[in-house]
């Protein structure tokens, strides 16, 4: 396992899409905290999920699960899509956008795959036929919270955090690496993290819209 962490003090904001009713009570003061997402396609382990700094994905993200309940991306159903804000300071952090961060991943794969033996490893799949990113992601879920379990082992400081970029949805041209849904997602596993949830104003449309035909 690598080094401990600095603690990490900068602020971000997030932004998740659920169902209106669970953001209005969120701002009402009538539930103290998201639950936190205990799913298979969970990609960062344990956690409440986040978009950073982008109200716009998390958006498409309550319409696509309102529109396809059946893909199962959240545990319960979304009938008026909404985007809750919140302000986070990342504290502990395991980000996996850089090099210690993605190490540590592999030496938790490594340590991992001794402790299950004889029996495979959990795979990343996709959900179904028209899943192009295979977002049913057991194995990255399982090398997270394997993480975890090390840490607490070895006596490290616990993470309250996990950061990661990911590449999603199509290219847009053959050989770009840029992807139409592309975005840094946030973990939060301490919900001390969160410091204060918001209603953000209304997404905005690209600002090149009406100049492209």
């Amino acid at each position: 396992m690598s080094a401990d962490h600095r603690y990490s003090r900068s602020l971000v904001l997030g932004f998740h899409g659920c169902d209106e009713s669970i953001g209005r009570q969120l701002i009402a003061g009538e539930v103290t905290h998201l639950k936190p997402s205990k799913n298979p396609y969970d990609w960062l382990g344990d956690g409440i999920y986040f978009f950073e700094n982008d109200p716009e994905r998390a958006l498409h993200f309550a319409v696509t699960a309102a529109e396809h309940p059946e893909r199962q991306l959240t545990k319960g159903r979304i009938e008026a899509p909404f985007v809750i804000g919140a302000v986070i300071d990342l504290r502990n952090c395991l980000d996996l956008s850089h090099q210690q961060g993605i190490r540590e991943a592999a030496d938790a794969l490594e340590a991992l795959k001794i402790s299950r033996g004889d029996k495979p490893l959990p795979v990343n799949k996709r959900a179904n036929d028209e899943d192009d990113d295979i977002i049913v992601r057991n194995l990255d879920r399982a090398i997270v919270n394997y993480l975890h379990v090390l840490r607490k082992g070895a006596a490290l400081s616990p993470y309250d955090s996990v950061r990661c970029p990911f590449s999603q949805g199509k290219p847009l041209a053959d050989t770009s690496f840029f992807h139409e849904y592309s975005h840094v997602q946030i973990a939060v596993r301490n919900t001390n993290c969160i410091l204060g949830y918001f209603l953000p104003q209304n997404p905005l449309s690209s600002p090149f819209q009406g100049l492209v035909n």
